[in-house]
């Protein structure tokens, strides 16, 4: 397994040694390391797609089954570090895929991309949660989605289990989401689920608008992301999604290449990108900003940098 890169192993509590200026700007102004379908690092290669896929591809993995897990696995691989070392490397927003598997007579729910997690969801947010406890002033923002094969009886019963995990960490939707606020309060996890069920808890915050590419390369991806911002950032959180999508005609054409290859081929012209950027409230500054492989780049580091630029911006003129 590739070492976290050297530049990214001092964020394990980047948040509480921020400048004081920045404890009363809101959490959407500040720029937050995110990893991209954050679990993917333990792909199960033996488990059942999802149920989303489509038709033609579970067809060709009944037939050729050889061939398609090693193919499947290089490149719904997004991450190569588990979720406490990315914590550690500073990731503060994570992307979390959920499922029931098929044809599973346990509660279990796995975390998914394109097939399942070797662990479960419940024993991944305990980890968590017990991180949490010795760094209490760092936040993190949990984003839940996808729910493939989830009952409303099941989320009823997984948010009464998310409930008991994090207890009292469980900010409240809507409160302030200042670090002093939220240090004040002893709130430490904003849970986004992106699922109706939410409307029904407190502690449950609605859906994270995502800007997906669905780009192969770093030149298109930069133009997507660049249209966004001309037209404006949303209100709230929000990521800008640095990750890079290859459609199955590109796999095809190129066999010898994964999903961190090409990442790592494309990484220095989103980098000189990423280190332009501003957060804040302007209608073109970023918020979260999500990755691949966040762990084999200083990609945790250049986005905390970022957030120097909102200290120029509150400095004085003459001081």
């Amino acid at each position: 397994m590739a070492p976290v890169s050297k530049s990214d192993t001092t964020n394990e509590d980047w948040m509480s040694t921020l400048p004081e200026e920045l404890w009363d700007l809101p959490l959407t102004s500040l720029a937050i390391p995110g990893s991209h379908d954050a679990m993917s690092y333990c792909l199960d290669i033996t488990s059942p797609l999802v149920r989303s896929e489509s038709s033609t591809l579970k067809m060709l993995d009944r037939a050729f089954y050889c061939f398609t897990r090693p193919l499947i696995y290089k490149w719904a691989n997004t991450q190569v570090r588990d979720i406490l070392e990315q914590l550690e490397a500073g990731i503060r927003y994570f992307d979390l895929r959920i499922a029931h598997k098929q044809n599973d007579s346990s509660d279990d729910l796995y975390f998914t991309h394109v097939i399942y997690t070797q662990v479960t969801v419940v024993e991944t947010l305990q980890a968590v949660a017990a991180w949490l406890s010795d760094h209490p002033k760092e936040i993190v923002i949990l984003a839940c989605s996808h729910f493939e094969g989830i009952s409303e009886q099941r989320h009823e019963e997984f948010i009464f289990s998310l409930k008991k995990t994090f207890g009292s960490k469980l900010c409240p939707r809507n409160a302030s989401i200042t670090l002093r606020g939220l240090w004040s309060s002893g709130y430490q996890v904003i849970l986004s689920y992106d699922d109706q069920a939410a409307a029904r808890h407190k502690v449950l915050w609605n859906g994270i608008p995502y800007w997906w590419a669905n780009k192969a390369s770093a030149d298109e991806l930069i133009q997507y992301l660049e249209w966004q911002k001309e037209h404006g950032r949303p209100g709230g959180f929000f990521v800008a999604g640095l990750n890079l999508t290859a459609e199955r005609c590109f796999i095809a054409c190129n066999p010898q290449m994964s999903l961190q290859t090409l990442t790592k081929k494309n990484w220095d012209c989103v980098r000189r990108w990423l280190e332009e950027q501003t957060p804040g409230t302007d209608t073109s500054s970023l918020n979260i900003i999500a990755g691949d492989f966040v762990c084999l780049v200083p990609f945790c580091s250049i986005v905390i940098t970022l957030n120097k630029k909102l200290l120029k911006q509150s400095t004085p003129q003459g001081s």
